[in-house]
């Protein structure tokens, strides 16, 4: 069983060091690691391509068009599927996503098509959030909740383990969203396709260092594409 981490990346030459040496230490089988690089003006893929002449288990995906988190998702899944990953695990690359949690995530596959990291499970936290931020977390979750009809407690995790089956029938070509929103996207359509969907509780930290690329226009944008995503289904699109 071959085990991909896709880490999507933007300006983040504080943290990527760090978290691909953390991800190692895990000692996981047959573990490579993909970065999923917007040609960061910070120097983020000089620092992954160095790395990757040391580790061969280690791959930079430069993208330098077509930019965005969902975009650069999208790219990275197709290049897991098509380097034969069984398992694909994503995760944010500023820290918040502690890679201590990976090994019980892959082995909750025994039992899912798709885990999530959840901070609002039982045993699940976040720390270093505002009032505010956590106040707009929650009513985000409750707004896709309620519009696509998903019993996740947490639908903006985008700590995530796929098998490989889930991302092939969830057509990852098919995938729309740009931004963010591709992670409410990708788990209504693992939902639509009936897939065992599972949750375990993580403990979500904010950054440290250096700064979150989700603003309003972010947040706006992942609103319209839910609604979107509603009334495909409704007429029958999706």
């Amino acid at each position: 069983m071959k085990t991909f981490i896709m880490i999507p990346t933007y300006n983040e030459k504080e943290n990527i060091k760090n978290l691909i040496s953390q991800i190692f230490n895990l000692k996981i089988k047959n573990l490579e690691i993909v970065v999923v690089d917007d040609n960061s003006p910070d120097g983020t893929s000089q620092i992954v391509r160095e790395i990757s002449r040391k580790n061969n288990k280690v791959h930079l995906l430069l993208r330098k068009k077509n930019k965005g988190r969902g975009a650069a998702g999208k790219d990275g899944f197709l290049y897991c599927l098509k380097h034969d990953a069984d398992i694909i695990v994503e995760m944010d690359s500023d820290m918040s996503h502690d890679p201590k949690y990976i090994p019980s995530m892959i082995k909750e596959l025994k039992n899912a098509d798709l885990v999530l990291g959840s901070r609002r499970v039982e045993g699940g936290n976040e720390i270093g959030r505002s009032s505010l931020r956590r106040f707009v977390t929650l009513g985000a979750n409750l707004y896709i909740r309620v519009m696509l009809g998903i019993n996740v407690k947490d639908c903006n995790s985008g700590f995530r383990c796929f098998k490989r089956e889930a991302l092939e029938k969830i057509g990852i070509e098919s995938i729309e969203s740009k931004g963010p929103a591709i992670v409410q996207e990708m788990l209504f359509k693992a939902h639509l396709k009936g897939f065992k969907i599972k949750e375990i509780p993580i403990t979500f930290t904010d950054r440290t260092k250096g700064y979150s690329k989700l603003g309003l226009p972010q947040l706006i944008a992942g609103y319209f594409m839910v609604l979107k995503l509603k009334i495909k289904h409704l007429f029958g699109m999706i």
